[in-house]
């Protein structure tokens, strides 16, 4: 039995992982979510009554609600502590997502709201639930804490191809995988495994409801992605997606040479 802690399980990949995981009745998984009455009942519509789930507020951007979320899921794990806690959840906004750099500066004020919301979310958030949920992880057997990142974060990728999109979350995804190897060299002398990984291309419903420029924007994306990796044959479904990344976060470790990596799904630097 293995126990998992994982943020922004309402929808799209983190809904995926809470319905893998879960599906083993051996398996204990909690999911921190902003909005846990409508999760619930989602869950209960969706995957029935697994007493193996429990939901649990918790809100990336309130210091507050992470705190009384690692109380509630002490009392739920025990001394069993934490095998697996996986980072997420995050903030994308379409502001950003399918324009250049250069466009943002024509909104200043939205560019600064969502710059904050950016980092605030994907950045500082990821430090407080690392921290307060760091001495479970330590009781835990497996000890692993895996940051779902971007290949938009690889300079490689974006000076190779000149990835113009998504400047404020790629920055912050960067951000983050500092933070990852921050923590890993704290904690790798203690057996944590703290590794970033990126999941790929995924539908996970953020290509919907765009602008006709948004989706010139996205389309000329998808393009450089095509001349990036010809293989590319357009994004893979959210259970493709669970699939390959529960597979890496299950063989990688310290003794590998994952220990403050950013890494693909692939375990590598190919990002779809």
């Amino acid at each position: 039995m293995s126990v998992y802690v994982i943020t922004g399980v309402s929808s799209g990949i983190g809904f995926g992982f809470l319905k893998s995981i879960s599906e083993d009745p051996q398996n204990l998984v909690v999911g921190l979510v902003r909005n846990k009455p409508a999760t619930e009942q989602k869950v209960a519509t969706e995957l029935g009554k697994r007493s193996n789930v429990h939901i649990v507020h918790g809100d990336l951007t309130s210091y507050a609600t992470l705190k009384q979320a690692a109380a509630d899921t002490t009392k739920i794990v025990g001394e069993r502590g934490i095998d697996y806690l996986v980072g997420n959840a995050a903030f994308l906004t379409h502001f950003d997502a399918y324009s250049p750099i250069g466009e943002l500066g024509e909104e200043p004020e939205e560019l600064d709201d969502v710059a904050d919301k950016v980092f605030k979310t994907n950045v500082t958030g990821n430090i407080h639930f690392f921290n307060l949920f760091m001495p479970l992880v330590l009781k835990g057997k497996t000890k692993k804490v895996i940051a779902i990142t971007s290949g938009h974060a690889d300079l490689d990728l974006i000076n190779n191809f000149d990835i113009e999109n998504s400047a404020l979350y790629s920055a912050s995804k960067a951000a983050l995988n500092i933070i990852v190897a921050k923590f890993s060299a704290q904690y790798k002398k203690d057996g944590v495994l703290v590794f970033s990984m990126s999941p790929g291309v995924v539908e996970a419903g953020h290509f919907s409801d765009l602008t006709p420029k948004q989706t010139e924007g996205l389309m000329k994306f998808m393009s450089q992605v095509q001349a990036y990796a010809p293989h590319f044959k357009g994004p893979v479904s959210v259970e493709e997606a669970v699939q390959t990344i529960r597979s890496l976060w299950e063989r990688a470790s310290i003794e590998t040479g994952y220990a403050g990596a950013f890494v693909s799904q692939f375990g590598n630097r190919q990002w779809v």
